[in-house]
């Protein structure tokens, strides 16, 4: 299994915010079935102000470029990134197009059973 820790930002606006909040609710099928498709088996967003955090974890042949693939290729995923971005905004450190960045981990610790 690998993790990935990804960062994204939301627009300042509390109404854009809750919308977006409620889509995270009940999101679509077919969203749900490309995630898991492309090998990531847990997916978990979390939020403070309008920073968004994702935290993935995948079997071992996941790969970005992969799942780009996919996600170009499937309509219902792009529909739900193109309504998605009503409510994303890039981070600075963003390269042209970027929506999730990947973050760097810069602290780990983890109990070693004896």
């Amino acid at each position: 299994m690998k993790r990935y820790c990804l960062g994204l930002g939301l627009q300042d606006d509390e109404e854009l915010i809750a919308e977006y909040e409620e889509m995270h609710k009940n999101v679509w099928p077919e969203i749900k079935a490309s995630i898991l498709g492309s090998g990531i088996i847990d997916m978990q967003i979390y939020r403070v102000d309008t920073l968004l955090v994702m935290i993935m974890d995948t079997d071992e042949e996941f790969s970005f470029a992969h799942k780009a693939e996919m996600d170009a290729a499937n309509p219902k995923v792009q529909e739900w990134e193109q309504l998605m971005w009503k409510y994303q905004q890039a981070l600075p450190s963003a390269k042209p197009g970027e929506k999730w960045v990947l973050m760097d981990q810069i602290f780990a610790l983890k109990k070693i059973a004896h």
